[in-house]
């Protein structure tokens, strides 16, 4: 005494049937399958449907690991610009306040060095002007003339 099925179950399956039919008979008769289905791979595969089936099941297992490695790259890559960036805005700041330091180490050293060389001339040039002036060439030979 086995129970019957209702008949609304049989029809849904049959409606199930029906679609999933079309659905394959849409995707075989994709241009891209039958291109592929043409190609030495796709008649390989054709003829070995257990090959096809592990490779199908390989590419879909692996689509996660594979997932998350592009990811960790992606997101390491970033993380790597990111820190660059910093570091060489780091870097060029380090260097400015330095060449300021610099700069204006040279500046102050070249203050004093014009103001030496400037007393130095000044200095220099009145010496020369009093060991050679014309006025003093007299008072010397004033001085060796009886």
């Amino acid at each position: 005494m086995a129970k019957e099925e209702p008949p609304s179950t049989s029809k849904d399956l049959q409606e199930l049937q029906r679609k999933l039919s079309l659905l394959i008979e849409s995707i075989q008769n994709n241009s891209k399958v039958v291109a592929f289905m043409k190609s030495p791979v796709g008649q390989y595969l054709d003829r070995h449907p257990f090959l096809a089936l592990t490779m199908l099941v390989f590419v879909a297992v692996s689509a996660v690991p594979v997932g998350f490695f592009l990811l960790l790259v992606v997101l390491t890559s970033l993380a790597a610009l990111v820190g660059v960036i910093l570091l060489e805005g780091l870097v060029i700041s380090v260097g400015g306040l330095s060449l300021l330091c610099v700069l204006c180490g040279l500046s102050f050293v070249s203050v004093i060095m014009s103001g030496t060389i400037m007393v130095s001339y000044v200095m220099v040039s009145s010496l020369v002007n009093y060991w050679f002036s014309p006025r003093r060439k007299k008072e010397e030979l004033s001085n060796f003339i009886p």
